[in-house]
């Protein structure tokens, strides 16, 4: 896929999303407020927090689709992956602010203080959240697994987080009001077990974008198919010294080849090519390769071929 057209259908479900997310903080918010609900006010600050997310994405993955520079070498790649950590670091904040919200409530309830029953307009809100956060969670992870957009699939992740909020924030609405004032401790409960949910999804956003920017290698299956795909080109003896690692939604491997000593310095360079080829095939044609070449040991060293031959 060209960059350009990446980069167009990225913009255009975030925006989508973007969309979405106005039009449930401005409902959400007015139905807390009008419903007396404080788990639906704290759904609407998470949807905020969707929002704001967006625009992240929207800076993030403009700035990682330049091409290379004299400045970075390896391209832009890495702001993608920043804009992930951000993405999970402001999930983090929402989760902990709901969580402490929902147990200050819970307190004062022990206290004897009595919450005010919700009203249905927050629970309406929250059943029309719930699905409209599920659908934009769908096309945006659709979007984001094709074109290979870790930023787009957390961004999705947090639509979600936000419609499990909103099925908590239901529950809790709905008990409070059909079980009556004696169950009003619903709403904040509801609010803390959604929490947990948002913390949990913001820990694995962080966790990988971290791992990505501290340079963690792929996964070994991963690492396994690159040798496999090296080992089936004929000539290659032994594949070594392979390093991987992502750079936003780009991969980049390194490795060494053993070939015999005696094929020319031709042959190998297409030996090599064919290689370079058929991994690009497989994980993008921006996908960064370096291979070094080696003739085979023999007795464990290297020796000087017995002939100079020019087979490919």
């Amino acid at each position: 896929m060209q960059t350009a057209d990446r980069e167009q259908r990225i913009y255009r479900v975030t925006l989508a999303g973007s969309g979405i997310n106005l039009l449930l903080v401005a409902f959400k918010m007015v139905a807390g407020i009008m419903g007396a609900s404080a788990a639906m006010i704290a759904d609407a600050v998470h949807s905020l927090s969707d929002l704001l997310t967006d625009f992240v994405v929207l800076i993030f993955v403009r700035i990682s689709s330049r091409p290379q520079d004299k400045d970075h070498d390896y391209g832009h790649g890495k702001y993608e992956t920043l804009a992930t950590a951000l993405i999970g670091i402001s999930l983090l904040g929402v989760g902990a602010m709901i969580c402490l919200n929902g147990l200050e409530k819970i307190y004062d309830v022990w206290q004897g203080y009595h919450l005010a029953s919700p009203g249905w307009i927050a629970l309406v809100a929250a059943i029309v959240s719930v699905g409209m956060k599920e659908w934009a969670y769908r096309f945006t992870a659709k979007v984001g697994y094709e074109v290979g957009s870790q930023a787009v699939v957390a961004n999705a992740w947090h639509h979600r987080s936000d419609a499990l909020s909103s099925i908590g924030t239901a529950l809790g609405v709905g008990g409070a009001i059909l079980l009556g004032e004696g169950w009003t401790v619903l709403d904040p409960l509801a609010a803390v077990c959604v929490s947990f949910f948002i913390i949990r999804t913001s820990y694995e956003l962080i966790r990988q974008s971290v791992g990505e920017l501290l340079e963690k290698s792929l996964p070994e299956q991963t690492e396994q198919e690159i040798v496999a795909i090296a080992e089936s080109e004929p000539e290659v003896s032994e594949v070594h010294n392979l390093r991987t690692r992502r750079i936003g939604s780009h991969v980049a491997i390194e490795m060494h080849l053993r070939m015999p000593g005696a094929i020319s310095l031709y042959a190998s360079h297409l030996h090599a090519t064919h290689i370079e080829q058929r991994l690009r095939e497989r994980f993008g044609a921006s996908t960064h390769i370096g291979i070094h070449v080696e003739p085979v040991k023999v007795n464990g060293v290297y020796s000087p071929p017995l002939s100079s031959g020019n087979e490919a």
